[in-house]
């Protein structure tokens, strides 16, 4: 027995909770990688930078991207 062949409407409805589900996914994904990451945080001294310190280096990492920032940081000598 063939399914009746969906109508437009039906098909748009279907893309569209599709199209949700896959938005929520992405998000949840998104979410638990963040807090994977944040959960890092605690096992370094961030206190030795300021607030915004370590926003910007965050920024500035992620924008440059992390293999670019970590060549550029290793090439720098330590602070005393």
């Amino acid at each position: 027995m063939d399914m009746p062949k969906m109508t437009e409407r039906d098909r748009l409805a279907d893309l569209e909770a599709r199209q949700r589900k896959l938005t929520q996914d992405l998000e949840s994904a998104r979410s638990a990688l963040r807090g994977k990451y944040a959960a890092i945080v605690n096992d370094l001294p961030v206190e030795k930078l300021t607030e915004r310190e370590f926003r910007e280096l965050l920024t500035h990492a992620i924008r440059v991207g992390g293999g670019s920032a970590l060549t550029a940081l290793k090439g720098l000598s330590p602070a005393t």
